[in-house]
């Protein structure tokens, strides 16, 4: 991987981590919660989501494990789910907001991609092409139902309320599901993200 790449990668990955989050503030703000707000995370200014180890620590240790793409998350936007008017799906909306917005830039770069591939010049397609592929797999990931991963968290809503005590219990241990996920796990699920970055974009990966 050349480092004028990795370079891209990371300012690409760092936006849309930082957009994925913002979206989760303003989805939160739309249902009558201003936590987000007054804590200043409705920006786009990377310095006020960077997460010491989903911006840094993990993107660095894929670039020394040689991983095809690097990845990451940005500090999660914070809300409280007791100011939300939607008492039953108002954080599982929140939830999704996320992934939403990484859906719809991927399909919005990926459209022009393929209806525009033969009018941009290669390091444009190839930035397009990273645009699309970090977006797809920022949603998949998070859609994985896996605390604090956004997945969990509408998983959760369709669950009764007898069963709050496996969310707690997943909840403590979050950070030891995720770790696994990622590091045993995620290799499985890839190809999910290859076969929507071909859906979308018409390229094979």
């Amino acid at each position: 991987m050349q480092t004028t790449d990795i370079v891209f990668q990371l300012i690409i990955l760092l936006f849309s981590a930082i957009i994925h989050e913002v979206a989760h503030g303003y989805a939160a703000l739309f249902q009558g919660d201003t936590t987000a707000k007054y804590e200043n995370r409705l920006t786009l200014n990377p310095l006020r989501h960077i997460d010491p180890f989903g911006s840094v620590i993990l993107p660095l240790m894929l670039f020394l494990f040689h991983s095809p793409v690097l990845f990451g998350w940005a500090k999660p936007v914070p809300f409280n789910p007791y100011n939300l008017r939607n008492r039953k799906w108002g954080e599982a909306i929140v939830a999704a907001a996320g992934p939403a917005v990484n859906i719809i830039i991927a399909l919005i770069f990926g459209l022009i991609l393929r209806f525009g591939i033969t009018s941009f010049p290669p390091p444009a397609v190839l930035i397009l092409e990273m645009i699309v592929l970090i977006n797809v797999m920022l949603a998949v990931f998070n859609l994985m139902p896996i605390p604090p991963l956004d997945g969990s968290k509408i998983l959760f809503a369709f669950l009764p309320a007898r069963a709050m005590g496996i969310r707690k219990f997943m909840e403590q241990y979050s950070m030891f599901f995720v770790l696994v996920f990622i590091f045993l796990l995620w290799s499985y699920i890839f190809p999910v993200v290859t076969i929507l970055f071909s859906w979308i974009t018409g390229l094979q990966f």
